[in-house]
């Protein structure tokens, strides 16, 4: 049962966490390259947020939206 246990925990430190142990290494040498990867998935999240933003804006517009609160049932 131990072998099985230890065979998980290979596979989680050697496998899954690789991407995150490279970025430990990075960051202790290029401290700007490895957070430069984070501001890459803020803008990436700022991006489908505006985009998000504007197509709810367009259907408020277009008069897609139904906001009547009995649209629900369970709103009754």
């Amino acid at each position: 049962m131990r072998a099985f246990f230890e065979g998980i925990q290979w596979l989680f430190e050697t496998i899954f966490f690789w991407p995150q142990n490279q970025l430990a290494k990075l960051e202790l040498t290029h401290w700007f390259l490895a957070n430069g990867i984070n501001w890459l998935f803020m803008i990436i999240c700022a991006y489908a947020t505006w985009y998000w933003c504007k197509q709810l804006t367009e259907h408020q517009k277009s008069g897609e939206e139904n906001q009547d609160t009995t649209a629900h049932s369970f709103l009754k």
